[in-house]
């Protein structure tokens, strides 16, 4: 950027030429916000509050729903407020033994949770599914919150501006919005605030709309630990967008990068993602001309136009049933008739139709999302096909929740996981942990199914290895069931407390061992006492059978002796 530029006229050239280069897109996003979601989006900021009905292309909604489900299934099954849905971890598997360092791990969890749950985290995450369903691109904000820790804002698609590093990582964002005039003086405060603002204030103009520009983007005067805001790694800005000064509403900045901007997929060096909905945008288009006209054709069999004698022009003429329609028989032409005959193929349009629309459900994955719920089957299916339906739909939709946790749940959880731990929400670590990262492994409905995949390999193991002992025994040798037994239970996604640890095992078989040995020596003891009791009672001649066992024996010393 040049020198001679002062702060403001750099971000006012920089969002300049970010909406420029946006404005390629926004033919595609307006055809995606027109036909499936019309509220979901903001190209202006003349669209606030706008209350005009906006549905007039929708007339088959089923790209709507579709859109819908699917951000809803992917709420429920990867972020579902009422179950767990991440889990912190150590690299070192082994400092996951240690029970100080499990017990601090299960506290920060369940202290983050909280968090989630108090803020307005879950009402928004659906909004930023929504928008990747549907435009492939979408961004959330987390910032801090005094009494909530943290506060979630979804951005409506088109009013902000993404860049990425040379990673293809996004770290700059801008957004231009509205903001009434009580709004700004109450967010900046009346000395920050621009002339024109100032004056509407004094005028009690509160009301009166103002377009503000924010920007969040890594701050080139960084200082690593500082403790003013403006010296963070990510500055933000805000000015007005009329503004003709270097006159700013607010610096700061942020130790981490706010804004979570997840693609459905993305090509190359593209900063904005590819989406379901673009796969099947034809289809939705071509929906909504075939059930108007098949509409029309509908219509014009049940009330086709007719064709009536001249004469008739002048006379009261009604189409309900039961109605009569006096006309001069000496000049009629056979009375009223249709202009013409209309043959419409109801059945093969119903299919035409339905098949688009299976297309687009297929696209939106509702077929996963309602595997159980849709089947038209009478008889549910069998555990062994939802678990091969289950391997070919995730199979599917594995790129995306990959992306998914790179560019919005660890940063989520990184973001989260800092904000609490400046505010002191997090307890001390124990000392063996200490300077060392957190590992986030996620245990949500659709993270498990994705393992779930390789459960089926490991059963099937399982039983070859069942199945082979039984001829060769030494197979036995060969299987590591305790290792087996940690890998299926990660799989199946079971709470870390309901496998106990290494030497917590050890100490119960070593008991288990030592009980067995115990009893393997009273057993012997008893069959002693029981033989010599039998030996005493076993009558040889005048004497017992033990008596003469002990004169065998001292018997056989003598000659020992003497030889």
């Amino acid at each position: 950027m040049g020198t001679t530029l002062t702060k403001v006229e750099q971000t006012q050239r920089l969002y300049a030429e970010l909406v420029k280069q946006r404005e390629s897109w926004k033919t595609h996003w307006r055809d995606l916000s027109d036909y499936i979601s019309p509220r979901t989006s903001r190209f202006l900021t003349t669209d606030r509050n706008d209350g005009k009905k906006k549905h007039n292309n929708i007339i088959d909604s089923t790209a709507t729903f579709a859109a819908r489900t699917l951000a809803s299934g992917m709420m429920s099954g990867i972020t579902s407020p009422s179950r767990p849905w991440f889990r912190l971890a150590m690299p070192d598997p082994d400092l996951n033994e240690f029970g100080s360092v499990r017990v601090w791990l299960d506290t920060v969890e369940q202290r983050m949770r909280d968090v989630f749950l108090k803020s307005n985290l879950y009402t928004h995450l659906p909004r930023m599914y929504s928008g990747l369903g549907v435009y492939g691109t979408s961004a959330l904000g987390i910032f801090s919150d005094l009494d909530d820790t943290i506060r979630a804002m979804a951005y409506p698609l088109g009013s902000y501006v993404l860049s990425g590093n040379d990673k293809g990582v996004v770290d700059c964002f801008m957004r231009e919005f509205s903001m009434t005039v009580r709004q700004i003086v109450e967010k900046f405060g009346l000395e920050n605030v621009s002339t024109s603002v100032r004056n509407q204030w004094d005028r009690s103009n509160y009301e009166t709309w103002i377009d503000v520009v924010h920007s969040i983007m890594p701050n080139l005067d960084h200082v690593d630990g500082a403790l003013e805001a403006r010296r963070f790694a990510w500055g933000s800005t805000y000015f007005e967008k009329a503004t003709k000064n270097d006159e700013t509403l607010s610096e700061s900045g942020f130790n981490e990068f706010p804004i979570m901007a997840p693609r459905w997929d993305v090509t190359g060096e593209d900063v904005y993602g590819m989406s379901p909905a673009m796969d099947v945008l034809g289809d939705v288009k071509a929906l909504q001309l075939l059930q108007k006209q098949k509409s029309k054709a509908i219509e014009k069999q049940i009330n086709p136009p007719l064709s009536a004698p001249a004469e008739m022009a002048n006379n009261a003429i009604s189409t309900l049933p039961g109605a009569i329609n006096y006309e001069n028989r000496a000049t009629s032409q056979g009375g009223l008739r249709p202009v013409y005959e209309v043959t419409f193929d109801i059945g093969g349009t119903q299919l035409e139709t339905q098949e688009m629309q299976m297309r687009i459900r297929r696209a939106f994955y509702e077929d996963l999302f309602l595997m159980l719920a849709s089947d038209p089957r009478t008889q549910p299916p069998t555990a062994r096909e939802i678990q091969e339906r289950h391997e070919e739909k995730l199979l599917m939709l594995g790129p995306v929740l990959e992306r998914l946790n790179d560019e919005a749940l660890d940063p989520l959880i990184d973001r989260t996981f800092s904000l609490m731990l400046r505010r002191g929400d997090i307890p001390e670590p124990p000392p063996e942990i200490q300077g060392q990262e957190l590992k986030v492994e996620y245990v949500s409905i659709l993270a498990q199914a994705q393992k779930l995949v390789g459960i089926g390999s490991v059963d099937r193991f399982v039983g070859y290895i069942a199945n082979v002992s039984q001829f060769w025994p030494e197979a036995l040798d060969k299987f590591d069931i305790d290792k087996s037994i940690d890998d299926y239970g990660e799989m199946l996604g079971v709470s870390a407390d309901l496998i106990l640890d290494e030497d917590v095992v050890q100490e119960k078989r070593d008991a288990r061992a030592a009980e067995q040995q115990a009893m393997q020596e009273a057993a012997i003891a008893r069959e002693a006492v029981t033989a010599q009791k039998e030996m005493s009672e076993t009558d040889t001649a005048g004497q017992n059978a033990l008596t003469d066992a002990r004169a065998a024996v001292l018997g056989s010393q003598t000659i020992a002796g003497v030889v």
